[in-house]
């Protein structure tokens, strides 16, 4: 803070003390009456959720506006996933497959070695419509097809980047370019988190080894506090890196430890009341003692019933990591964690340029099941309500063929649906062409899938703003409209 007030000191003032900012200069004034103001308005503006409160950024704030949801589990397939060999059926492309792209439909730009000379591919998946609704379904998937009337399908997704990095830059931060807040961070800053003993932002991952493309930014917080950066959570028992103390301590001791770290670190900022990672460090501090106290629990799978575990899948070899995951989300959900970003095929698992079959049957037995038991178990403990569930990649393939059995990115249109959490179950939004390359009907962006994910959980993505070098960022930018269609 830049000093209010400058006197040259002289034989008649060398014992006066000069206020040196504007909160000192409120505190002394007036025998403290200046600074009752200034408390009355800081309160004020805490009340209406205009900012965190001082020492605790990660209090829970009060949305704009009723919610429909108050937490998110985001169930990402890193690689991007084929919308027409998943759930929308395009009997032309069948119809047409070894024939090049029809010269009615624009070249697209493609990311990789497909162009538009290449031969379409048809579809050798089986599909079935199910439920009241009559989501089609492919036969890879028969444990989702079971789920469909919980589900609201968008079938007309847009995105800007063509390569992994930047689509999965853009899905989680909105843009495709890093350095920018994620979703998960935006949620943080927006409402806080209503559990004070875990992060309010969890990352869960199929590989332990391997992040997705554009790594740690896909949770970080950009230009924002690192106080709302994600967690990432390892593998096995202690998922948590370092919660454990290396050696017995009385909680006691442990306490008056973390105390005077952070007495030092509050006499720190004291002078530097700019520097977020200060504030950071100290809400780190905090959580993490409150964390070897709840982490445990919270982690300990074993409380689960048998029944439970086969419902996530966990009793296969094939879908055991990521029932894992998803039953772990459950966990942390169900103790109040915020925003829970769960990894399938962590590092570009789905990205099918050749052998589709292959690819995708593989990565559908890790997944059907685990996906399928989320919604069930939140559905039948009565948290799918208050739950956002969202399953999606970074874009879709296209209907040309690459290398003969595969597919190469396609951003143009593609398909990801929602569940739970204030969604129009078993709503159709959107649609592809006839050949499934470009969206067609009610197009959407990732702006708007984001403004509508916001909207569920009661922020306006047009008011929930963060001033960076003179400008109020929005995750959304300047542009992304909530889905009415989606929403109940």
């Amino acid at each position: 803070m830049a000093p209010l007030l400058h006197c040259a000191r002289s034989p008649h003032c060398s014992n006066v003390h000069i206020p040196q900012n504007r909160r000192e200069f409120l505190t002394r004034a007036g025998a403290g009456f200046g600074a009752l103001a200034l408390l009355s308005i800081l309160e004020r503006d805490m009340t209406a959720g205009e900012m965190p409160k001082p020492g605790n950024p990660l209090r829970a704030r009060e949305p704009h506006f009723s919610p429909k949801a108050k937490s998110v589990i985001f169930c990402f397939m890193d690689g991007g996933p084929s919308h027409i060999d998943l759930f929308e059926p395009k009997p032309l492309l069948n119809k047409y497959a070894g024939s090049p792209l029809p010269d009615s439909f624009e070249r697209p730009m493609t990311a990789m070695g497909v162009t538009a000379h290449s031969p379409l591919l048809a579809s050798k998946r089986t599909f079935r419509q199910y439920g009241e609704s009559g989501h089609w379904v492919c036969d890879w998937l028969p444990e989702i097809a079971g789920c469909v009337d919980d589900i609201a399908m968008i079938h007309s997704v847009t995105a800007d980047g063509q390569t992994h990095v930047g689509g999965v830059t853009q899905m989680n931060t909105g843009e495709i370019l890093l350095g920018r807040p994620s979703l998960g961070a935006w949620c943080l800053y927006g409402l806080g988190s209503e559990c004070d003993n875990l992060p309010g932002l969890v990352v869960l991952t199929d590989d332990p080894t391997n992040d997705p493309p554009g790594g740690k930014n896909n949770w970080g917080t950009g230009f924002m506090p690192a106080t709302y950066a994600g967690t990432k959570f390892a593998e096995g028992k202690t998922p948590i890196f370092d919660v454990a103390p290396a050696y017995p301590l009385e909680v006691s001791r442990q306490r008056g430890k973390v105390d005077f770290i952070n007495q030092l670190n509050r006499r720190h900022l004291a002078t530097r009341q700019e520097d977020n990672r200060l504030e950071a460090r100290i809400a780190s501090y905090e959580l993490a003692y409150r964390m070897q106290m709840a982490a445990p629990e919270a982690v300990d799978l074993s409380q689960e019933t048998a029944e439970t575990i086969k419902l996530y899948g966990m009793d296969k070899e094939e879908s055991a990591i990521n029932g894992r995951n998803c039953l772990l989300a459950r966990r942390l959900v169900e103790r109040g964690v915020r925003f829970v970003q769960v990894y399938s095929g962590t590092g570009s698992g789905w990205d099918a340029h050749s052998d589709l079959e292959g690819n995708h049957a593989e990565y559908c037995r890790k997944t059907d099941q685990p996906v399928a038991g989320l919604i069930r178990d939140l559905k039948r403990r009565g948290l799918l309500d208050s739950t956002l569930v969202i399953w999606g990649g970074e874009f879709g393939r296209t209907p040309m063929s690459e290398s003969g059995d595969g597919r190469d990115h396609n951003p143009f249109g593609f398909t990801m649906w929602m569940a739970g959490g204030g969604v129009k179950a078993g709503s159709r939004y959107g649609a592809t062409d006839e050949i499934g390359l470009y969206a067609v009907e009610n197009k959407c962006h990732v702006r708007d899938v984001h403004a509508t994910i916001l909207y569920l959980l009661g922020l306006d993505h047009e008011q929930l703003t963060y001033l960076h070098n003179g400008r109020d960022e929005r995750i959304t930018g300047v542009a992304g409209t909530a889905l009415d269609g989606v929403m109940a």
